[in-house]
Parts: C-alpha cells; sequence; structure tokens
C-alpha cells in the first residue's frame, strides 16, 4: 500500500473557481446594458430620420401623383402612375427657368458680397481694438435682434426713393444686409483663434497687409468662410418674405409657389403643382447639405458656434 500523502491544494486554481461565475456574470450584465444602450440609440435615430425624411418624400410623392389620386382612400404612399407632369407644367407655362436664373443671380451676388465685406470687417473686428470699434460690433449685433417685419416699410419706402425697388441691385443690398452680421459673427469668432504670431512671422518674411490677408489668414479661414457661404446660400433660398415684398416682377422660386394657376374655381389649390415647386425649392438645399456637411460641421465647432 502506497503511504497516504497529503495532496497540497492549489489556492489560486480553488480561488479562480469561486471567483468565475461572479465575473462572468458581470460581464455578461454589462454587454446587456452595452446592447441596451446602442439599441435604443438606434431606435432613436431612425425615428429622427423617419421624421426628417417622411415629409419629403411625401411632398415628392405628391408631386409625381396625378390630381385625381392625391386624395384617393386608401391614401397611397408609393404612386402607382407616377408622371412628370407637374414638373413640366411649371416648365411651360409658370416660367420655371427665368425664376431659376434669377434666383441664381441674385444669391449669387449676394453671397460673393456678403462674405468679402465679412471677411474684411471680421478681420478688423478681431485684431483691431478701439471703443469705436467695440460700439460698433454691438451695434452690428444687436441689428440681428430686430425682427425683419420692423423694418420693412421704411426699407420699402427708401429702395422706391431710390428707384431701386423691383430691381436686383435693390434685391441683392437687402439679402446682403441680412446676411452680413451673422456671417461677420462667425468668422470674427474663428479669427481670434489664429494666431498673430503667424501674420507677424509673414510681415518679417516681408508681407503687406493684404498680402498677409490674402495669402497667410484667408487659406486658414477656408472652413469658415465654406461654413458661412453654404448657410447663406440656405437662407437666401428659404427667404420668402423679401423677395415678395420688395418685388413685383422680378420673381425667385421660394415666391413662385404664390404664382402656381388655380384649377376649377378660386378655392381649388393644386397640390400636385404646390408640391412639385415645393420640392424644386428643397432640393438643392438637400444636396448642399448633403456634399458639404463635413465642411458645415468643421467651421461651426472651430468658430465655437454651436447650437
Amino acid at each position: 500500500m502506497l503511504p497516504n500523502v497529503d495532496v497540497p491544494k492549489n489556492k489560486s486554481t480553488v480561488d479562480d473557481v469561486k471567483t468565475k461565475k461572479p465575473t462572468t456574470y458581470k460581464t455578461s450584465n454589462v454587454l446587456y446594458k452595452n446592447l441596451l444602450v446602442h439599441s435604443f440609440k438606434w431606435f432613436l435615430a431612425l425615428l429622427v430620420a423617419f421624421i426628417i425624411l417622411f415629409p419629403i418624400w411625401w411632398i415628392f410623392a405628391s408631386s409625381i401623383t396625378p390630381p385625381g389620386e392625391l386624395f384617393k382612400k386608401p391614401i397611397q404612399y408609393f404612386p402607382e402612375q407616377p408622371t412628370l407632369a407637374s414638373y413640366q407644367y411649371l416648365i411651360e407655362y409658370v416660367d420655371l427657368l427665368p425664376k431659376i436664373r434669377d434666383t441664381l443671380i441674385i444669391i449669387g451676388s449676394t453671397l460673393v458680397i456678403s462674405t468679402i465685406v465679412s471677411v474684411l470687417a471680421a478681420y478688423g473686428f478681431a485684431r483691431f481694438r478701439s471703443k469705436g470699434l467695440s460700439i460698433a460690433v454691438s451695434v452690428l449685433l444687436g441689428s440681428m435682434l430686430i425682427p425683419e417685419v420692423v423694418t420693412a416699410r421704411p426699407l420699402y419706402e427708401f429702395l422706391k426713393s431710390v428707384n431701386l425697388y423691383d430691381t436686383y441691385t435693390g434685391l441683392i443690398i437687402v439679402y446682403t444686409s441680412g446676411l452680413i452680421p451673422f456671417t461677420i459673427l462667425v468668422l470674427q469668432n474663428f479669427l481670434k483663434d489664429i494666431p498673430v504670431s503667424i501674420e507677424e512671422a509673414a510681415a518679417i518674411d516681408g508681407c503687406g497687409f493684404f498680402q498677409t490677408l490674402f495669402y497667410v489668414v484667408m487659406p486658414l479661414m477656408r472652413p469658415a468662410i465654406a461654413t458661412v457661404c453654404i448657410v447663406n446660400f440656405i437662407t437666401c433660398l428659404n427667404n420668402f418674405f423679401t423677395p415678395l415684398f420688395y418685388s413685383n416682377g422680378i420673381s425667385v422660386l421660394a415666391t413662385a409657389i404664390t404664382q402656381l394657376p388655380l384649377r376649377d374655381n378660386m378655392f381649388s389649390v393644386p397640390w400636385d403643382l404646390v408640391s412639385a415647386m415645393g420640392f424644386l425649392i428643397i432640393f438643392p438645399i438637400i444636396i448642399f447639405v448633403s456634399i458639404f456637411q463635413k465642411q458645415i460641421m468643421e467651421g461651426i465647432i472651430a468658430s465655437g458656434v454651436k447650437g
């Protein structure tokens, strides 16, 4: 017979066995909580996407649905016989192409002028210090708090007196004056984060004021400039009050929806044409935001304007 020998127990192995189940339980509990959190985030994202995208789809679906099927029951979210007759009607009878031309002329000129003026003003406000400049910044930013309707009548009388009513020049001036305060605010905050030492180094190398501004500072401001240009483009395209109040013969896409012909009687609204015109107005905005969304977020974060 073999002698009885006490076999020593491995203490670490016993401890691992004792603690194995609680560790596994805690790990599975953490994974379960993470799964719930991610599932809730995806559900929330899909819900927000549906709330945003469904109205856009409904406008487009209504624009390609024949007029007789718009109020058909049950509701058809996908038209059985889609047609582009509404868009063809807008081109032939509502002068859609001249409206697009006027929109591009006014918005393009407004973006160029407002950006140049705002860059120069923002640079002056960010780099120079004086009591007069501080007052000017306060007045300029305070003008953003004044509703557009309050200044409508005086501005209308002024444009009539200088023969700028219903002209491209008058509309461009009104559009530009509305964009400059916001543009200066964004660009000024961005310029404050650019070190002055970069401009001092350029001056040591022999660059003058305008050379430093256009060849050193402005290339660093590209994200902010791209952001304000995109945001201002969307703002101008959505502006309904300005072209409606300050012009009569010039028509842009935002006001074209008021010039659609009525059918049958004065109380019958051509919802197919209204939907087609509405989709034409929001379609460029969707394209711009989809292409330049990265630049928009970078510029807003870099300029310190969050909201």
